[in-house]
């Protein structure tokens, strides 16, 4: 939430800063798993849908000794989560990681601000530095490894980043971010299931694809979805969008931790650029918009 100077809480930004990090671990997840062909598309988005949807409903029940109710999910909430879900999945056989993470950033931005704008809100002149910096980090990490993207597979991705940037905006009005959640995770079951078996010929599956996609789903998704419908209650639109290009500085430096993958000045000078912006549109400066 917002303090009386404006601010935004301390518990929010800590919030926050956790649910980016979840975000970051399923990057990670899903690019050990996909890239590879250990699992494919479907089976791995079934799979990290459906462990996500187990762990989540273990905890209501953990709490009140009930299941959660399915009426919590709001319809919108269920279609934009399983878009990006599926979507997310089908691109990333088509593109590669940098202008993967471009086009899904880019459109999950557009939606966001878009929405923001028709809304009425508006930034001050640190806050535009900060994103315009955020934004040149942003370019400064990917656009000089990234390929001319294959065009079926730009659609897909396009389409999932607008599918979560509007799953981001429905989840602030919601209630219980537990249950909520868990609802609209068991709400995505059954879809993907039906994209699963009308993608069977497809399939291919070993037991490390199966634990990276349980291990996306049970962790970095119920886990990181909860936080997130938490920290969105206290964050204005136009901030919850701009957090989130926190995303590729993160995976890049989770890969450097996880994946061996070499330390760059590229890496680090686009890190501190997009990072120190995402501070500035945080920080809700006063003055004139």
């Amino acid at each position: 939430m917002l303090t009386q100077t404006g601010e935004i809480s301390f518990r929010i930004l800590t919030l926050t800063a956790a649910a980016m990090l979840c975000f970051a671990a399923n990057s990670l997840l899903c690019r050990l798993a996909l890239a590879p062909r250990l699992v494919d598309a479907a089976t791995f988005t079934t799979l990290r849908v459906g462990s996500g949807a187990v762990i989540l409903c273990f905890v209501v029940w953990l709490r009140r000794r009930s299941l959660p109710r399915i009426n919590r999910a709001n319809s919108f909430s269920v279609a934009s989560l399983f878009a990006y879900f599926m979507f997310f999945s089908f691109a990333y056989l088509r593109l590669e990681a940098g202008s993967g993470a471009l086009i899904l950033i880019g459109a999950v931005q557009l939606t966001m601000f878009s929405v923001a704008f028709c809304k009425g809100e508006r930034f001050s002149t640190w806050q535009w530095a900060g994103l315009a910096l955020a934004l040149m980090g942003f370019a400064y990490l990917v656009l000089p490894g990234a390929s001319a993207p294959e065009p079926l597979g730009a659609v897909l991705m396009g389409i999932s980043g607008i599918a979560w940037g509007c799953f981001s905006l429905l989840a602030r009005s919601a209630g219980d971010p537990v249950e909520t959640n868990a609802s609209n995770l068991v709400g995505c079951l059954l879809p993907a299931a039906a994209i699963n078996l009308l993608a069977a010929r497809d399939f291919e599956v070993t037991g490390v694809g199966v634990l990276l996609a349980l291990a996306s789903g049970g962790v970095a998704t119920a886990l990181g979805y909860v936080i997130w419908y938490i920290a969105l209650r206290g964050l204005p639109a136009t901030h919850a969008a701009t957090v989130q290009l926190s995303m590729p500085a993160l995976v890049a430096l989770g890969g450097m931790a996880f994946l061996s993958e070499p330390l760059t000045m590229r890496v680090l000078v686009a890190s501190v650029m997009m990072l120190g912006g995402i501070g500035l549109v945080l920080q809700r400066v006063q003055g004139s918009s």
